[in-house]
């Protein structure tokens, strides 16, 4: 038997979760069960990943995750405030090493 793939659940793209458009509420995903990955056999049939199946396949789920999360540009490291977009103009955006302007 060969062994199942696991991909990017195709319902919520990964994030385990759907929100409703009207009233924004937000629930599991009904596809993968709020694991946001699922096996896709040979036929390319996506199944659940059962429970039973967490310890077995967690490292792989955990790889998938941190390549995920990198291609929406999270590098595992936290920004300092004033690099920050968010907080550009305001007084947590200024660099607090960087020389005083005139």
């Amino acid at each position: 038997m060969k062994p199942k793939t696991i991909v990017r659940c195709v319902s919520c793209d990964g994030y385990g979760w759907v929100d409703d458009d009207f009233s924004g509420a937000s629930e599991d995903c009904d596809w993968c069960a709020g694991v946001g990955y699922v096996y896709r056999d040979e036929k390319g049939q996506d199944l659940r990943i059962p429970r039973g199946d967490f310890s077995r396949v967690a490292a792989e789920l955990e790889r998938l995750e941190i390549e995920r999360l990198r291609e929406l540009g999270y590098s595992g490291e936290a920004k300092k405030p004033w690099k920050q977009s968010i907080r550009k103009d305001t007084n947590l955006g200024r660099d607090p090493y960087a020389p005083e302007e005139d």
